[in-house]
């Protein structure tokens, strides 16, 4: 980027004029963009992310089947493999099932029928579906959806079976099931962060601004906050929702405590930024010229550590991620029938579950990328936010 020209007329109106380089006159914004498009791995994981929201708001038309839908003949079903070319032409199909009852043990196995062809296609038409929001105290808010039945890849003829990577014992396709789960567990990391960025940055400043008592005050609650290891302190008030709560409601209600445990690091960081910027010249004399204390803050102070909070907002999604998770995992967080990774891995926590159906482990798999794409990305808005390092 620092090979681009621009030509700059000579205060004196000659003719001559100079090329300079466009780095020397471009905005921070734009230095910004230049620096973070450099960094490979961070672009990478903002395509993946931006695919897997995406996925995730459009859930009902990615997945092959709904989340209801299941089917008692194809239980514990392994995975198909998908052919994409029939004699030679394009016609994507996955061969169908038999099945072979042990008479003794009644465990029932699966092999390939080849002499069943069970054709795929694009834009099908399947189970029906709304995407939108459901659930919420606004009537506006709830007639926000679009129904329809078409499906992005799966079966032609509807009721086939078709599991591109297993079904689990009750007969649902596990594919569809994580689709929908990305709608619950990744939009409670998006939520829960900007809430407890929101108050890790107004108690932070207060405490950094203010001081005295309220200062020790604040500093005291978030000692006694860290004090306490995570994991207890998230059952304890996991605990607090009601179980009989609408599945939106305590979904909210999850998101809430994880934000409540999740601000202390935001607190201190813009506390001791606050405490050495206002001593600062140029802090001094923007006090002196009049500037509202409301200005000072968003205009001065905060740019001056834009790169942390950047940082810290990407690093902290997946850690809200990884909480909703492992509240779901045990029991404390999220109930069927909502949808959620979490969810989805309790029901593998099984040692019978994994001999047998280890296709169950998918929704760690998307954990794992997901918190490993976060991080790749937040590396690179921290070097980005920080464009002449």
């Amino acid at each position: 980027m620092a090979n681009d020209v621009i030509a700059v007329n000579d205060p004196g109106g000659h003719a001559a004029s100079q090329e300079v380089p466009q780095i020397a006159v471009a905005s921070q914004w734009k230095l910004m963009r230049w620096k973070f498009r450099r960094h490979r791995m961070a672009m990478i994981s903002l395509v993946v992310l931006t695919t897997f929201y995406i996925v995730a708001i459009f859930a009902g038309f990615f997945a092959p089947q709904a989340t209801t839908s299941y089917n008692r003949k194809y239980t514990q079903a392994p995975p198909q493999t998908i052919h994409w070319f029939d004699n030679g032409k394009f016609g994507p199909y996955v061969y169908g099932y038999k099945q072979e009852t042990d008479p003794r043990t009644l465990e029932r196995t699966y092999t390939v029928d080849k002499d069943t062809k069970i054709p795929l296609g694009f834009f099908v038409k399947g189970d029906s579906y709304s995407i939108g929001f459901s659930g919420m105290p606004v009537d506006w808010i709830n007639n926000l959806h679009i129904s329809g039945s078409r499906h992005f890849f799966g079966a032609k003829n509807h009721g086939d079976p078709f599991y591109l990577v297993g079904a689990d014992d009750l007969g649902r396709d596990v594919w569809s099931r994580v689709i929908f789960a990305a709608q619950v567990s990744l939009s409670v990391g998006l939520v829960g962060v900007f809430l407890s960025l929101g108050l890790g940055i107004l108690l932070g400043g207060i405490s950094g601004l203010v001081g005295g008592w309220i200062d020790n005050l604040i500093q005291r609650g978030i000692e006694l906050l860290r004090s306490i290891p995570d994991l207890p302190l998230w059952m304890a008030m996991a605990t607090a929702v009601p179980a009989r709560w609408d599945p939106v409601v305590v979904y909210f209600g999850i998101t809430v405590i994880l934000s409540l445990l999740r601000w202390t690091d935001m607190a201190r960081v813009v506390r001791g930024r606050f405490l050495s910027l206002r001593e600062e010249d140029f802090i001094l004399a923007a006090e002196l010229d009049g500037v509202p204390a409301r200005r000072i803050i968003t205009k001065h102070m905060m740019p001056s550590f834009l790169s942390h909070i950047i940082a810290s907002v990407t690093l902290s999604i997946p850690g809200m991620i990884l909480g909703e998770t492992a509240l779901s995992f045990l029991g404390l967080g999220l109930q069927p029938p909502v949808v959620s990774w979490g969810v989805m891995l309790k029901d593998a926590q099984s040692i019978r579950v994994i001999a047998n159906m280890p296709w169950m482990l998918l929704p760690g798999a998307a954990v794992s990328i997901t918190v490993l794409m976060f991080n790749f990305l937040g590396d690179g808005l921290r070097d980005a936010a920080d464009p002449y390092r």
